[in-house]
């Protein structure tokens, strides 16, 4: 999609959701004018519905998920009981996984087994957890004996390996037949499976021997053998792969599609790039949340219980180290009572700490997440950051000294600002590096809840570094 087409559906499917809305309103209208007067205008009640559905009809599986999650619960489940039933399947797979909840407890159990049976194994596998364990025994009694052992397969898989996010939907070919044959059997297909770009060629024991480029098979003469034109060297992963390394593959090699293998070289799926993105934006989502100090994906009109479950850790957290940041505050309150102008300064020091503290973090959390760096190089980069600190220390604190200095004409509150900043800055570049690294190295998410610690750190340790020096040179 283009920057233009982008740009202009965002717009549209918004009109779209205020459309379906203003209908709701409407005919919520309808019905309460029909309550209050038996014969009320039946015809309008029935243009409404016509109007509600044909705009339900018309929109795209994702545009549709979309608009559910925008919409409250009450008016969520009355779109989604308009939603004609061959849709539900695909709309499951779109919406996020809180939404996913409400809608799925809205179905009975045929109505749900109606919907998920023509998925593909991929698409069960990502649906099946969702999924009431009642309905479970039939639906995969519902399977033939291959779907059932690739859903069962992909299910085995962790959410962040290849073989979670691969599909089995592929044209395979072999070596030794001409593209003459191939052409011919492809005609042979209704369609061809999305985002297929490349067919696998594959022996007689479905061992993976290359790939075959669709437009290197348009462009050359039929007579030719798939051997003589296929590519031999091609970028393959097994099942157990990180996605997110593969994630960068992709995005190395500008892949479309690629080959999953198993130990013996066999054909096993394929990943696609579109699976790469949904993970990839997943993952992104995910990190943001956790920055803001939420567990999970929230529904933004969930229960006040469900969200308060969601929010109330980091809450809890930032709770600890706010308290502790008030007691260190409160071991100066003497030399605070004494001269109020630290009072005023204090939190500049600890503001500018933590803003220096987030950047660092932002910086080796990204670099280790495109693994430019490890844990084996924490010390050179302490070295760099704590220089870097150490410039901005003592350019931007000699600055905001000189502003203590002129605001309450002293020069020693100059001088213990600027050394305060400086001291605290480099406290922020250590734990800033340190804290990501020490995360990694006891296998937790590096991202995870860095931003609240290193804020905690600066805080305190702002606070701290301030006011003693205060106390120690000024009074």
């Amino acid at each position: 999609m283009s920057e233009v087409e982008s740009r202009a559906s965002t717009p549209r499917l918004h009109d779209r959701l205020e459309a379906i809305t203003a209908l709701l309103r409407r005919r919520e209208d309808l019905l309460a004018f029909a309550g209050a007067a038996p014969d009320g205008d039946e015809a309008a009640l029935e243009a409404t519905d016509a109007e509600l559905q044909s705009r339900l009809d018309e929109l795209h599986p994702a545009d549709l998920a979309d608009v559910l999650e925008s919409l409250p619960l009450e008016d969520r489940l009355a779109v989604w009981q308009r939603v004609r039933s061959d849709r539900d399947g695909d709309i499951l797979l779109e919406v996020s996984d809180s939404v996913r909840e409400t809608l799925i407890a809205d179905m009975d159990d045929r109505e749900i087994l109606a919907a998920v049976e023509p998925l593909d194994a991929d698409e069960l596998a990502d649906l099946v957890d969702d999924l009431p364990t009642e309905v479970l025994p039939e639906l995969m009694a519902s399977l033939d004996a291959q779907e059932r052992e690739r859903v069962q397969a992909a299910m085995s898989y962790e959410d962040d390996q290849v073989g979670a996010l691969m599909d089995f939907d592929m044209v395979t070919i072999r070596e030794d037949i001409s593209l003459e044959v191939v052409l011919r059997y492809l005609r042979r297909f209704d369609e061809l499976p999305a985002q297929t770009d490349k067919l696998f060629v594959v022996n007689a024991d479905n061992v993976l021997t290359g790939v075959l480029p669709l437009h290197w098979l348009l462009v050359n003469p039929p007579e030719k053998m798939v051997h003589e034109i296929m590519a031999p060297d091609v970028n393959t992963f097994r099942p157990e792969d990180d996605a997110y390394d593969v994630a960068q593959a992709f995005e190395r090699y500008d892949l479309v599609t690629a080959p999953v293998i198993d130990s013996q070289q066999r054909l096993i799926g394929r990943i696609a790039v579109d699976a790469m993105l949904d993970f990839i934006r997943e993952e992104s989502e995910t990190e943001a949340l956790s920055r803001g100090g939420l567990r999970e994906e929230e529904d933004i009109f969930a229960s006040v219980w469900k969200s308060v479950r969601n929010r109330w850790a980091w809450l809890a957290i930032n709770l600890v180290t706010a308290f502790i940041a008030s007691r260190v505050i409160g071991l100066f309150e003497h030399s605070i009572e004494k001269l109020v102008a630290l009072a005023t300064l204090m939190p500049i020091v600890a503001g500018i700490g933590g803003n220096s503290g987030n950047q660092t973090i932002t910086m080796i959390v990204r670099a280790m997440a495109l693994e430019q760096i490890g844990v084996s190089q924490a010390r050179r980069l302490w070295r760099k950051e704590l220089a870097v600190a150490l410039v901005n220390g003592i350019v931007w604190g000699g600055a905001i000294g000189l502003v203590a200095w002129a605001l309450y004409g002293s020069v020693s509150l100059g001088a213990v600002m600027t050394a305060a900043m400086t001291l605290n800055l480099l406290l922020a570049a250590f734990m800033g590096v340190g804290i990501p690294m020490l995360m990694t190295r006891l296998g937790r998410d590096p991202a995870l809840g860095s931003s609240v610690l290193i804020t905690a750190m600066t805080d305190s340790g702002g606070f701290f570094i301030f006011l003693g020096l205060a106390t120690l040179f000024l009074l």
